[in-house]
């Protein structure tokens, strides 16, 4: 399974249509978001990506994104959300406090930690763990990034959105 990563869109709808685009032509089976959409009219862009989404920090009217949410058929799953896909136990956390996100990755318990927050992103093993910040898909100052992983091999690739 090709699944979309994605973090910290800020209200940037040009990069939001970018990325969403590319989703699409890679054919992904799921995106998820890890917060950090700022206002909810983004959500509607997510619309047929099987968008499964955390609250970040700045995120402001929750009741209208999970209202957001609900209109595309999207699962918006609060401050932190965990699955398994592919037998991959998946944990995704908008990384507020590098204390939860230090502790996601070290517990032992995923196979995978996504988070956003620093809108820079980064692919490290700690221990047993992949850990998967996509970037910010806003850009701010240090360039727009989403990522794609494919679950059967545990490939990341980054995808700059220019």
């Amino acid at each position: 399974m090709v699944i979309g990563l994605i973090s910290d869109t800020h209200d940037h709808v040009p990069n939001i249509q970018i990325a969403t685009d590319y989703f699409r032509r890679m054919e992904v089976e799921m995106v998820l978001h890890a917060g950090d959409y700022c206002s909810p009219f983004t959500i509607a862009h997510f619309e047929g990506l099987n968008l499964y989404g955390i609250f970040g920090n700045n995120d402001g009217d929750r009741y209208l994104l999970m209202k957001k949410f609900e209109a595309i058929n999207g699962v918006l799953c609060g401050e932190f959300y965990e699955a398994e896909l592919d037998g991959m136990k998946m944990a995704l956390y908008h990384g507020t406090y590098p204390g939860i996100t230090a502790s996601l990755e070290k517990s032992g318990l995923y196979d995978v930690v996504v988070t956003g927050h620093t809108h820079e992103p980064n692919l490290e093993n700690v221990g047993s763990t992949l850990s998967i910040n996509p970037g910010s898909a806003h850009g701010f100052e240090t360039g727009a990034m989403i990522a794609t992983l494919d679950t059967k091999t545990r490939k990341v690739k980054f995808k700059e959105l220019v």
